[in-house]
């Protein structure tokens, strides 16, 4: 099998996602790191490789794919043992596909909405407005797990990793209460049990939201113009 190379971050959910999926693959990864507050994504060489600039981004021998969700899906075609995290059965796989579109057009979404302008433009604006919005995707999660042990059924999925990755990048300014969404915080707790969970999204998840903390606090001692 040819060496999986993966330009990441620990910051970045989207990154840890893929992760999660290639432990559970029990794919070995070479891991690049790229350091998006300094940018290193804008760079002339990492352009070449992906225009588009995000991470993560894979590289598979000569393919080159973009895209967390792609990234997920595809390493569970290419080297997964069975189909389990991605099925191929195609009302199952579609449910799957739907979970990742809730995450990449709503839950990651919404973070990047609250985070990105404070993390790089300085902005002060962690509204009441901006939190209440991504607490709307928990009544989402909370009625797809309301009668299954995961978002899709009985069965982990690659929408379980995915969409796991972004809530516990954001669960602190934006509160999942215990009373509202009870399936949600067991959900959570069930996939905190994964024996690889901690090494490689817990650790970023809280790297990210102290990074969050402090930013919109140096943010918000910088004089007004």
């Amino acid at each position: 099998m040819p060496k999986l190379a993966l330009y990441y971050a620990t910051l970045s959910p989207p990154s840890r996602a893929v992760m999660l999926t290639a432990k559970a693959l029990e794919l070995d990864l070479e891991l690049r790191p790229i350091n998006l507050i300094k940018g290193e994504h804008l760079t002339p060489e990492f352009l070449k490789i992906n225009p588009q600039h995000t991470i993560p981004t894979l590289i598979d021998d000569e393919a080159v794919i973009i895209d967390s969700h792609a990234i997920c899906s595809y390493l569970v075609e290419k080297y997964g043992k069975d189909d389990k995290l991605y099925p191929k059965d195609l009302v199952k796989r579609a449910q799957v596909d739907a979970r990742l579109h809730l995450d990449s057009g709503h839950l990651f979404a919404r973070l990047r909405m609250l985070y990105e302008p404070i993390l790089y433009y300085g902005s002060t604006d962690c509204s009441i407005d901006k939190i209440a919005y991504i607490q709307k995707c928990y009544d989402i999660l909370e009625n797809f797990l309301k009668e299954h042990t995961y978002l899709c059924g009985e069965e982990l999925t690659i929408a379980d990793f995915c969409c796991v990755a972004t809530v516990t990048s954001v669960d602190d300014v934006a509160p999942i209460d215990e009373y509202k969404f009870p399936k949600v915080l067991a959900w959570m707790k069930r996939l905190a049990e994964l024996p690889y969970y901690d090494e490689i999204n817990r650790t970023g998840a809280e790297e990210l939201k102290q990074i969050f903390r402090e930013k919109l606090t140096e943010n918000r001692k910088q004089p007004k113009s």
